[in-house]
């Protein structure tokens, strides 16, 4: 499937759905096209940026793993063309993501911020 046949975020809420359906999927160029060109993701150590960094992460993650259990999705905030969602993962662990509008009308993540592991 290309990039244009695969569904669009009209809603940053969409992003966390799509997400999980593509990594589900084994979808890496469909977890791609869910950020924006130059966007940076970030999981633990590792910070990856641009399309061909998140790329490299997402494929190396779906060879370690291929099930991924929907997160608990938290209210968006927004502000006009940018949001910030947030999910807790089944370990407890928050993600956090920028996302703006395109001028398409879809919703892209800029960051991306996995796993941040709350205090004890």
């Amino acid at each position: 499937m290309t990039t244009a046949e695969r569904e669009a975020a009209r809603d940053p809420d969409d992003l966390a759905r799509l997400f999980i359906a593509r990594a589900n999927e084994g979808d890496v160029e469909g977890l791609v096209a869910l950020y924006e060109p130059e966007a940076v993701l970030a999981a633990g150590e590792i910070v990856a940026t641009g399309h061909a960094e998140i790329r490299k992460f997402y494929a190396a993650l779906l060879e370690r793993r291929k099930s991924f259990p929907a997160p608990e999705q938290l209210p968006t905030l927004r502000n006009g063309d940018t949001a910030m969602t947030f999910a807790r993962l089944p370990n407890g662990a928050i993600s956090a993501e920028v996302a703006r509008r395109q001028a398409g009308g879809e919703w892209l993540w800029a960051i991306d911020q996995l796993k941040i592991k709350p205090q004890s």
